[in-house]
C-alpha cells in the first residue's frame, strides 16, 4: 500500500512530489509570528508544549522535545493524491523503500540515505548560548554531531523580533577557567558566560556557517536552517532574558556519569573555532552567485549559493523574473520551499501561501529526485508582476 501510495506521487509529479507542512513547537521558545501559521494556531499542540516556532523541511528526523512529544513530530509526510483519496506517507518510509530512485544508488551506497533536513526556525527573542556537540561527543551518547547553517530570507523578516543579534563563539583569550567558573555559577542567577562572547547584527539576505562545538546565541530573525539530521545540543547560559535554564539542558546530551564534571562540558567547546580572531571572515556568508549574474539575467533567473562550506549539506535560493521559464539543473537531490511568488515546477503548481491552517496542505514545498534533477527541472513564474523565489536545500553529495 505505501509503495502503491509513493509510486503514484512519484508519477504525478513525474520524478518530483509534495511535502506536508511539518510544524514544531517548542516550550522554551516564544513564536515570533512569521511563519504564516493562523493566528490561531501557534498553539496548537496545547499551550502545555509551547508555541509553534519552527517548520521542518524534507525531514527523516524526530523532533528531540521530552515528555509529550508525538510519535511523528518533526517527521515529514509525502502528500500522495490518488485521485479519489489523499493520503500521506513518511518521508522516513519512503526512502527506506525507494532510497535509490529518489536519492540515488550513490548516495544511499555512501550515507544509507536523507542525513539532513532544513527548518524555518522563528522565535521571537534570543536564544541561550549553546553548542551542539561533534561527532565524537555526541557518539558518546549514541548520537551524532549536529553543524548547521544560516540565512535570513528578506520575505520572511518583515521585522526582526526583540533582538536581531546573534552572539557567536569567545573572546580570543578566553580560557578554560573563565568557563568553568560561568558552569559552577549556574544556580545564582545570570552565569555571565555572554560576557566572554560578542553579538553580530543579523542582515537579512546574508548568513552564517555554524559548525558543531561552536557557542551560540541565535538572535529572532526568522532563519532558514539546513542542519545534519540530527537534535543534540548543551545550552551553556543559565539565564536568558530573566528566563532561567535548567540545567538538564546543559547535560541532556552527555553521559551521566559525566553531567557535573566541567572539565568534560568545557572540553565539548571547539575552543580554536570559538576563539578564533577572524571569525567573522571565515564563518560569515553572503550570497555567491552560481554563474555569472549578467549570463543567468539574461536567461530570466539569479541562482546563489546561501549556504555553503559544509560537506553535510548547502542551500541555493532561486529567483525566477515575472513570466519567464527556465531550466535549472543539479547534480543531487534536493527539497524546496518557495518563499514568494507562484508558477509551476515541472510538473507540480507551487504557491506561497499568505496563510496556513494547521493541519491544512500547501503548495509550498516539494522534493526532486536525483534524477529529474539532473535531467533538468522547467519552472516558471506565472506571475505577470512578482517574482517566484525558492529556497532549495542539499544532503551530503557521493
Amino acid at each position: 500500500m505505501k509503495k502503491q501510495l509513493l509510486e503514484t506521487a512519484l508519477n504525478k509529479g513525474k520524478g518530483i512530489f509534495r511535502l506536508c507542512p511539518n510544524w514544531v513547537p517548542r516550550s522554551f521558545c516564544i513564536p515570533g509570528r512569521r511563519l504564516k501559521l493562523h493566528p490561531d494556531d501557534y498553539y496548537a499542540f496545547g499551550a502545555h508544549r509551547g508555541g509553534i516556532d519552527e517548520r521542518w523541511f524534507a525531514s527523516t528526523t524526530k523532533a528531540d522535545n521530552g515528555p509529550g512529544t508525538l510519535e511523528d513530530e518533526g517527521l515529514s509526510y509525502i502528500y500522495c493524491d490518488d485521485g479519489d483519496r489523499k493520503n500521506k506517507i513518511l518521508f522516513k518510509e519512503a526512502i527506506e523503500l525507494s532510497g535509490n530512485e529518489i536519492l540515488g544508488p550513490e548516495v544511499m551506497k555512501k550515507h544509507g540515505g536523507w542525513t539532513m533536513y532544513s527548518k524555518f526556525f522563528d522565535n521571537l527573542e534570543p536564544l541561550p548560548l549553546h553548542l551542539h556537540q561533534d561527532d565524537e561527543f555526541a557518539a558518546r551518547v549514541g548520537r551524532k554531531g549536529k553543524p548547521e547553517g544560516y540565512y535570513f530570507p528578506k520575505q520572511l523578516n518583515n521585522h526582526g523580533g526583540l533582538f536581531p543579534y546573534t552572539f557567536f563563539g569567545l573572546n580570543p583569550g578566553t580560557s578554560r577557567d573563565d568557563v568553568g567558573r560561568c558552569l559552577e555559577n549556574w544556580n545564582s542567577g545570570d552565569n555571565g558566560i555572554l560576557n566572554l562572547s560578542r553579538a553580530y547584527r543579523l542582515a537579512p539576505g546574508t548568513g552564517w556557517d555554524v559548525p558543531a562545538g561552536l557557542l551560540h546565541a541565535p538572535g529572532s530573525m526568522l532563519t532558514y536552517e539546513p542542519q545534519r539530521a540530527s537534535d543534540v545540543f548543551g545550552m551553556y547560559q543559565s539565564l536568558t532574558w530573566n528566563k532561567f535554564i535548567p540545567y538538564e539542558l546543559l547535560v541532556k546530551d552527555v553521559p551521566e556519569e559525566q553531567r557535573n564534571n566541567i572539565g568534560y562540558l568545557a572540553d565539548m567547546i571547539d575552543w580554536d573555532l570559538n576563539t578564533d580572531p577572524d571569525f567573522y571572515k571565515n564563518r560569515f556568508l553572503s550570497p555567491l552567485p552560481v554563474k555569472p549574474l549578467d549570463e543567468m539575467k539574461e536567461l530570466g533567473y539569479e541562482e546563489h549559493d546561501v549556504v555553503y562550506n559544509s560537506s553535510f549539506f548547502s542551500a541555493k535560493e532561486l529567483t525566477v523574473y515575472p513570466g519567464r521559464t527556465v531550466t535549472i539543473r543539479d547534480t543531487d537531490a534536493y527539497g524546496v520551499i518557495v518563499i514568494q511568488g507562484m508558477g509551476k515546477y515541472g510538473a507540480l503548481v507551487i504557491e506561497s501561501p499568505a496563510m496556513i491552517r494547521f493541519g491544512q496542505m500547501t503548495g509550498d514545498e516539494l522534493f526532486i529526485t536525483c534524477r529529474s534533477a539532473r535531467e533538468g527541472i522547467s519552472i516558471t513564474n506565472t506571475s505577470e508582476f512578482e517574482d517566484l523565489v525558492v529556497l532549495k536545500h542539499f544532503g551530503p553529495q557521493a
